[in-house]
């Protein structure tokens, strides 16, 4: 085994990578880019070496860097972890030309497997179904048109390298496919150094059904049973879960034979996953091999038993496969499900988020809930990479137990700062689709008003409840404050508002997700209160903060919720959705909110990348203006409204910050 291995990469992954080193009594080397040098897994490391500035293409993607501090610190092997070089075949050659391990596939095995296109041209002449397409070199757009039309519509671009969803899209009609494929390309070359991509027939609302698999360097090949995506937008999945919902046994068992051939055809070594996609009548095609260790892995080792990076490891250092895995079917026990907590905001569009974690509250982790994450409370979510916060998996003994024990982990997270998508995950765990079993990869960006937006103006039990809250917060800061003073029995330190020759009467006001103000008058005081909303009046009673619980009697019925709060906000949770308030003056005048519609500013940080209006242009309401890159995602910025282009204030290449104003529209309409 080895005592120091270099991780090739951040995040989540790295620390991910650093847990299982450290049980074992290895030795960790980092590398960090600039943006990273508070990051966590610099500091979990045992050394942390800088490599360059911010930008992939200036740090994690340089080899040549990566190998120098390998080398310098002594190490003997190189994880890369998923992303950035983990697929790279030169990378891997660099590696061991070097000297050092790779902790993954050969070279050789990632350009046949690594490379979608190279990986299907493999499975059809091992007889494996493939879906119609075209895979070849020639990626002349004339050529690439023509084999379109050959194909047939719908059908899906794909980058040739890489994964996670960046550089795929779906093209319905022929005169789609010019505009689609330039944005494939482009985001497939800033991605992943390469812009080749693949074309084949769109499955429509297929599964997606992986299997993971292992080979070593003794000859074994074997997998570990089937891992289910079909929960995905945009290509990104967005929860895994193992065992599938709708693999039977034989099923099962063709796959795991597909994947175990693909493997043994190669003389595979190390972590890879088959992909497949799936019909309706269980019929699967393969899609593509990953030759690297997936975000989704943590499902397998819950469910197995197994340390999937312990395995890894081992078999880079040359040992043979455990013989309780080459015995038979790896047995699994019980349903495991991971979910992945992102800074991105679902009702715009998910737009990637940065920024500081002011707070960040996850669930405790124990025998059923596990956390892998790559930042913690007071870290940067940065504009450069991935803007995941981080992994949440729950194990129980069947699938509807695990979908209890995530719907309870949920509930328990608390974010400030960035925006994140946890209120998404929620409506995700509880909707009929995805509890029923019956989701397809198409099903969240068919119906993504199921999932977001419905919830944005609070309901009145949740506005009462937040009331409450605050008035015994209000109560506990005067009795810390009246104790500060020296005098705690004075009058003026009391929060019931009482004062000489007044009722007692208290004004909150609360500021709900979908920017509604409520003012709420209420009165009493110690937990016994009667709250007027919109002409009815409720009546509180033996209402008791204890941690972040909140219970009372409402109206004589007994209540309990989860609370988070603090100076600016408060936010209700019931056990099936959260509702967030922000405290507002309980008196205010009136203001006029400007439309905005004369400018189109910068969503959030991030580099411009394609400027298609010059000033003097008329364009139309929706109208593509610009599209910028930002956390190795594409966002096209559009017109707000028909008019003249008064002014471009960026240029391709441009980096911006937030509110930056990119374009002004001349005054009045368009003629």
């Amino acid at each position: 085994m080895f005592d120091t291995i270099l991780i090739a990469n951040r995040g989540e992954i790295a620390c991910r990578v650093i847990r299982t080193c450290r049980r074992l009594g290895i030795r960790t080397v980092a590398v960090y880019s600039s943006a990273d040098a508070d990051a966590q897994h610099v500091r979990q490391a045992d050394v942390a070496i800088a490599i360059g500035g911010p930008r992939p293409a200036e740090s994690y993607l340089r080899g040549d860097a990566i190998i120098e501090a390998a080398l310098a610190t002594g190490a003997q092997a190189v994880h890369p972890g998923y992303g950035f070089l983990s697929e790279n075949a030169d990378f891997a050659d660099a590696v061991a030309t070097a000297g050092l391990a790779f902790i993954g596939p050969s070279g050789d095995s990632m350009r046949r497997m690594g490379s979608k296109a190279g990986a299907k041209e493999l499975m059809a002449a091992h007889g494996v179904p493939v879906v119609p397409g075209y895979t070849g070199e020639d990626q002349d757009p004339a050529r690439l048109a023509a084999e379109a039309g050959r194909i047939g519509f719908p059908l899906m671009i794909k980058a040739a390298y890489g994964g996670g969803g960046k550089g795929m899209r779906i093209v319905r009609e022929a005169g789609e496919f010019a505009g689609l494929l330039e944005s494939c390309q482009r985001e497939a070359k800033n991605a992943f150094g390469r812009d080749r991509v693949l074309l084949e027939r769109y499955v429509e609302r297929p599964r997606h059904i992986e299997l993971q698999v292992f080979g070593d360097r003794h000859g074994h090949a074997i997998h570990l049973n089937e891992r289910e995506c079909s929960a995905q937008r945009r290509y990104q999945k967005v929860l895994e879960e193992t065992p599938s919902p709708f693999v039977t046994p034989s099923l099962r068992a063709a796959m795991g034979a597909a994947a175990v051939a693909a493997a043994r055809a190669l003389d595979y070594v190390n972590a890879g996953t088959v992909e497949f996609i799936v019909g309706e009548a269980g019929d699967f095609y393969f899609m593509e091999i990953n030759t690297r260790l997936q975000v989704e892995h943590p499902v397998t080792e819950c469910v197995t038993g197994l340390d999937l990076v312990e395995l890894q490891l081992r078999i880079a250092a040359g040992e043979p496969l455990p013989a309780e895995l080459l015995a038979g079917p790896v047995t699994s026990r019980g349903h495991a499900i991971e979910l992945r907590l992102y800074a991105e905001d679902p009702e715009q569009g998910f737009l990637p988020g940065s920024g500081r974690l002011e707070t960040l509250r996850l669930p405790t982790a124990d025998a059923h809930v596990r956390i892998d994450a790559g930042v913690v409370e007071g870290d940067t979510v940065t504009i450069f990479y991935d803007p995941m916060i981080a992994k949440l998996i729950v194990h129980d003994v069947d699938r509807a137990a695990a979908l209890q024990r995530m719907r309870e982990a949920l509930a328990a997270i608390d974010v400030v700062g960035p925006k994140s998508n946890v209120a998404f995950l929620e409506r995700l765990v509880r909707h009929p689709a995805v509890v029923e079993g019956r989701i397809d990869t198409g099903y969240l960006d068919r119906h993504l008003d199921e999932f977001i937006g419905a919830d944005d103006a609070a309901g009145n039990d949740a506005l009462v409840a937040a009331v409450v809250a605050t008035l015994l917060d209000e109560e506990a800061a005067a009795v810390q404050a009246a104790r500060a003073s020296g005098d705690p029995h004075s009058p003026w330190g009391r929060a019931d508002g009482w004062r000489s020759g007044h009722a007692g009467k208290r004004v909150i006001a609360l500021v709900d997700g979908a920017g509604q103000r409520h003012a709420v008058a209420a009165f009493g005081a110690g937990g016994d209160y009667r709250i007027e909303l919109d002409g009815r009046t409720i009546e509180i009673a033996g209402a008791r903060l204890d941690g972040g619980t909140l219970s009372a009697r409402y109206d004589g019925n007994g209540r309990r919720h989860r609370l988070f709060t603090d100076a600016r906000r408060v936010v209700i949770h019931d056990g099936t959705r959260r509702s967030g308030f922000g405290h507002a003056p309980a008196f205010v005048g009136t203001s006029v909110k400007a439309s905005g519609e004369d400018r189109i500013k910068a969503p959030m940080p991030g580099r411009v990348v394609v400027v298609r209006c010059t000033a003097g242009d008329v364009v139309a309401e929706g109208q593509e203006l610009l599209v910028m890159e930002a956390m190795k995602m594409e966002l096209s910025l559009r017109a707000p409204r028909a008019g003249m282009i008064e002014a471009v204030q960026a240029a391709a290449g441009d980096f911006v910050e937030a509110d930056a104003v990119l374009v002004r529209f001349a005054a009045g309409d368009a003629k």
